[in-house]
């Protein structure tokens, strides 16, 4: 029996909720966007699960709890930091694993296929300001910053 015939499909509101908090413990230390959830978003996680797991609980189990809409706080996020093509590509990656790691089944296809169609459309909406500034280094499509020294100069 293979490891991915053991794992079970998302079942219910809990499935959902550990799915989006395994995504986000890995997402918060990822080298190329931890500092969108960090630093820019300020991303309190305990306020955020419940409405990220509501989300994912309308697609997936048809529940009907997720009253919001998703692109307005995105689009909020792109005004503070652009989010690039290798943003969603990161965001998409770590989902992916997250959901293979756990699940198994129709709806975890359908999490890993949905999340890639909500990235295309939120990338397409999103406007691009253009090329980084000259003499800054550029890699895979993202501007690469040296963090500065917290509480430091």
């Amino acid at each position: 029996m293979t490891e991915r015939a053991v794992l079970g499909d998302i079942e219910s509101r809990a499935d959902c909720e550990r799915l989006v908090r395994a995504f986000y413990g890995r997402a918060l230390t990822d080298p190329v966007i931890g500092f969108i959830f960090t630093d820019i978003a300020r991303l309190d996680v305990e306020a955020h699960v419940p409405v990220i797991a509501s989300f994912w609980e309308t697609i997936l189990l048809d529940a009907h709890s997720y009253g919001g809409g998703a692109f307005r706080p995105h689009a909020e996020l792109h005004a503070r930091v652009e989010l690039r093509s290798g943003h969603f590509e990161r965001w998409l990656a770590l989902w992916r694993t997250t959901v293979d790691e756990l699940f198994a089944g129709e709806r975890a296809d359908l999490a890993k296929s949905h999340a890639q169609r909500v990235a295309g459309a939120f990338e397409r909406r999103l406007p691009q300001r253009g090329a980084a500034p000259a003499g800054d280094p550029v890699v895979g499509g993202l501007l690469v910053i040296e963090p500065r020294p917290r509480g430091g100069s």
